[in-house]
C-alpha cells in the first residue's frame, strides 16, 4: 500500500513542482495594482497587462529581432554544420575524436568565459549595437552544438548505404544530398528547433552587445520592463510578457513534436 502511494505521489509532486511557477506567472499576469498582493488564488482576470503589452510597438520590434536572430543563427549553423558533421560522422581521419572533444568542450563553456574577448572582437568588426553582433556571438555556441548533434545522426546511418551508392558510381556530395539528408530530416528539424529555442531565450550576449531600442531582443526587453518610463506597475506586466514570449517556442514544439521525438531518438534502436 505504501509503495503504491509513493508511486502515485512522487510523479504528482514532480509535476506540481514543475507547473507551479507557470501557474503563479499565469495568475499574476491577470492582476493589476493592489490585486497583485491579494491572497485570493482565483479572482476576476484583468487583461490590462496584455493590452498594454500588445499595444506597445517596442515589444513587437523586439520579438521580430529575436525571431530574426534565432532564424539566422539556425540557418547559418545548419549550412556550416552539415558538411562538418558529415565529415566527422562518416569519414575516418586522424584527429577526428580530438575535434569532437573540442566541439563538446566549446559547448560546455559558460558564456561569461568568452564575453570580454568577444566584446573586443565585435567592437573591432564594427558590429556593436547591431543585430549582427547577437548573431555572431550566438554562433560561437550554436555551431559546435549543431555539429556535435548532427555528427551523431550521420554516424548512426548504416554503412551499407555508402557501399551500395559507391558501387553505383555515386560521389560523396551526391550521397550527402540524395541519400543521407533525406534520411536525416527528423534529426535536422530537431537540431534546428533546439538551436532556435536556445537563441530565442539568449539574454547575456544580447544585453551586452546591444544598446539601442532598434537592436534590442525580446529577453532584454522583458528585463527592462521594470523601467518606469515604459510601464507603471511592472510585476504583472513582466509575467504577461514572459508568457507571451513562450508562445512561439511552444507553437513550434507542438507543430513539429513528432519530428523532434523521432530525431532525438534516432539511432537508439537498431
Amino acid at each position: 500500500m505504501a509503495r503504491r502511494a509513493i508511486r502515485a505521489g512522487a510523479p504528482a509532486i514532480v509535476v506540481a513542482q514543475a507547473l507551479f511557477p507557470l501557474y503563479w506567472a499565469l495568475v499574476t499576469s491577470f492582476r493589476h495594482g493592489p490585486a497583485l498582493f491579494s491572497a485570493i488564488p482565483f479572482a476576476m482576470p484583468d487583461f490590462s497587462n496584455y493590452r498594454v503589452l500588445l499595444s506597445d510597438m517596442g515589444l513587437w520590434r523586439e520579438a521580430a529581432n529575436s525571431a530574426l536572430c534565432a532564424g539566422a543563427v539556425a540557418m547559418i549553423s545548419m549550412l556550416l554544420g552539415i558538411p562538418a558533421a558529415y565529415a566527422l560522422g562518416r569519414l575516418h581521419f586522424h584527429g577526428r575524436r580530438a575535434v569532437l572533444a573540442m566541439l563538446l568542450g566549446c559547448s560546455m563553456l559558460p558564456q561569461i568565459a568568452i564575453l570580454s574577448g568577444l566584446f573586443e572582437v565585435i567592437c573591432a568588426l564594427g558590429l556593436y549595437d547591431r543585430l549582427g553582433s547577437v548573431i555572431f556571438a550566438d554562433l560561437f555556441f550554436a555551431l559546435p552544438f549543431t555539429i556535435w548533434l548532427l555528427s551523431g545522426f550521420f554516424r548512426d546511418l548504416p554503412r551499407d548505404l555508402d557501399d551500395a551508392a559507391r558501387l553505383d558510381g555515386c560521389g560523396m556530395v551526391r550521397r550527402l544530398f540524395n541519400i543521407h539528408l533525406p534520411l536525416l530530416w527528423p534529426g535536422l528539424i530537431a537540431t534546428g528547433l533546439l538551436t532556435v529555442m536556445n537563441c530565442w531565450n539568449e539574454f547575456l550576449f544580447a544585453c551586452t552587445f546591444t544598446l539601442s531600442d532598434s537592436a534590442r531582443t525580446l529577453p532584454v526587453g522583458i528585463g527592462l520592463i521594470s523601467a518606469p518610463s515604459r510601464f507603471e506597475l511592472p510585476f504583472g506586466t513582466i509575467m504577461a510578457a514572459s508568457l507571451l514570449a513562450t508562445v512561439p517556442p511552444i507553437a513550434l514544439v507542438l507543430l513539429f513534436q513528432s519530428r523532434i521525438a523521432a530525431g532525438l531518438t534516432a539511432g537508439a534502436v537498431k
